[in-house]
Formats: structure tokens, sequence, C-alpha cells
């Protein structure tokens, strides 16, 4: 009666006494026994597979958190602290708490091992993928953001690019490599003409690869870095040396770290991981109890964003 639900032979004035008395008892209905009746918690579990609820995680946490709100489900978040052996307990107690699904998530797009109790229930892989399992995965699109950077700098009239990577070993690390690639390819460049330094993602390797460039005979007129960490590194060993970003060199940064790319001088021309709208699509995919594409990698769009770092090359330094 409570749900007023068609049909029923129950009287107008008797249906308002009931109605009057639960406000009265600011009654409330049972969520865990509504459940047991529809099969359904409308409940997803978030597991974070690293060792801290860092930046980006929280941005797909908001997002799925946002997307679950609309639709009516509670994001009950564990955090694994990157063990395996944690990620499999804290799976079985979720599905003890009647999670009707999971996102298991990481950062750093990496390959997984996804505990064998997850498949129990409907699944989405978040930034990362089980190599040998059918999981459906949402990952970045980094190939797409690799070209769109190096594009960027094409259009505005570089011709002599460098590219401080990240780990080589990183899946990211390759695909934006390729995206590199393929954008020079595509504007009639050989990338075999264009350096490529590896770093570490950390701000120290930015530092030193652009004090490696230094030495060399020809500064390159852009300098596309591996994230936004490098990029600072590689501003402040160029603002040391007395070259002017972007007049003398641009610089493109990666990641579009919060609180970091828009906010350091000259604001940070880069690529934005949209670990938001990746989280939202996976609650989105998970609404209905199951994937849309239940074996499918999405690729998700990082978007460029350009700011103060980057302008056209100064005349006569465009490059061959």
């Amino acid at each position: 009666m409570l749900n007023q639900t068609a049909g029923q032979t129950i009287s107008d004035e008797t249906r308002q006494r009931v109605l009057q008395a639960v406000a009265e008892l600011d009654y409330r209905p049972n969520r865990t026994a509504q459940g047991f009746r529809r099969g359904r918690s409308s409940t997803i579990g978030f597991v974070s597979h690293d060792a801290d609820f860092g930046e980006f995680v929280a941005s797909a946490i908001k997002g799925a958190h946002e997307a679950c709100i609309r639709q009516g489900n509670l994001l009950l978040l564990v955090n694994t602290g990157g063990s395996n052996a944690q990620a499999a307990q804290l799976v079985v107690e979720l599905l003890d708490r009647q999670a009707d699904a999971l996102i298991f998530a990481a950062v750093g797009t990496r390959s997984v091992v996804l505990p064998e109790a997850a498949r129990k229930v409907p699944v989405v892989l978040l930034n990362c993928f089980a190599p040998h399992d059918p999981a459906p995965a949402i990952l970045p699109d980094e190939v797409r953001g690799g070209w769109e950077a190096t594009q960027a700098l094409l259009d505005l009239g570089h011709r002599d690019i460098a590219y401080l990577t990240g780990k080589p070993s990183q899946w990211a690390t390759k695909a934006r490599l390729r995206g590199f690639r393929d954008a020079l390819r595509g504007a009639g460049r050989d990338p075999r003409e264009h350096t490529v330094l590896s770093g570490n993602y950390h701000a120290d390797s930015g530092y030193e690869l652009v004090r490696e460039l230094l030495r060399r005979k020809r500064l390159p007129t852009a300098i596309m870095c591996g994230n936004d960490r490098m990029a600072v590194g590689a501003l402040l060993g160029l603002l040391e040396a007395g070259i002017r970003v972007p007049d003398d060199v641009s610089v493109m940064g990666y990641d579009d770290q919060f609180q970091l790319a828009a906010e350091i001088r000259p604001a940070l021309s880069t690529v934005r991981l949209p670990y938001d709208a990746m989280g939202r699509l996976a609650a989105e995919q998970l609404a209905g109890g199951a994937p849309a594409a239940p074996t499918a990698r999405t690729l998700v769009h990082c978007p460029l964003v350009l700011r103060d770092s980057t302008a056209p090359p100064a005349r006569g330094r465009a490059g061959a």
C-alpha cells in the first residue's frame, strides 16, 4: 500500500490515514528487504586497485557517483592498496553486501588480475584490462591523445618536435608514442628524425631530459612531455637556461592534472585524461545490471586543452 500500487481495494480515507502515520513516525523503507524481493540492492561496488585514492581515481569516483545518483544507485568504495589478495577479499565482502555490479579501477593504465569472485556479477574494468579475459574495459584513447597533441603543434607550424616520454614499458607511453609517430607520418615527416628520450613521469626526469636537449647542438622548437609533471620539470630546466616558453620553445604536457597545468606560468597546454567521463560511463553501463558491450574495450576521447605554453615557432625556426 505504501507504494500506492494500482488496483488495490483500499479506500482513499484509509490510505491517507496510513500515509499520515508514516510521516509522523518518520518511516523509511527497508532497502535491504526490498533488495531481497527484487533480487537487486541498487548498489555498485567501486574497487580502487591502487595504494591510495589519488587525484585521478577521485575524478573517476566523482563521475561514477554522479551517474549512480541519477540512477538511484549507491556507490560503495573500497581500496585494495594494490594487493591482489586484498582485492579478492574486498570483492567477496562487496558481494556479501549484495552489490549488484562492480567497477574495478586502476591508476596508470595497465593489466590487472581480476578476482574470480568478481565474475559472479556484471563488472567493468576502468582504466585497466585483464589479458585473456572477456571482462569489458573502459580505457582512455591514448593513441588519439598523442596524435592530437602532436597535430596541434604541427598545425602551429612546428616541424622540429622532441618527445620526452614517460616510462617506456607502460601501456600509456607506448600508445601516446604511437599517436606521436602517426601524426608525424601523416604530415609527411619521418619519426626517426625526431628526438625521443625516455623519462619516468616525474618532474625530475623532465628537468634532466631538457638539460640533455640543451647539451645538443640544436634545440627543437617544440617539446612534448609524457605528463604534466615532466612538463613542469622541463619548464624549470628551460627557465634556468634563459629559454622563453613559448617564445623560443613550445611545451606540451599530458593529463591536465588538477591545480597544476592551469595554474603554473605559462599555463600548460596539455591533453586531459577523461577519468570523470570514464567513471560516469562505467556506472551507466552497469545501470541495467550488465554492460551494453560485455566483452569490448571502450576508448574514451582525451580532449586537447590549449593554453599559453604553445605558440607558433619564432620566425625562421619552424624547422625543415
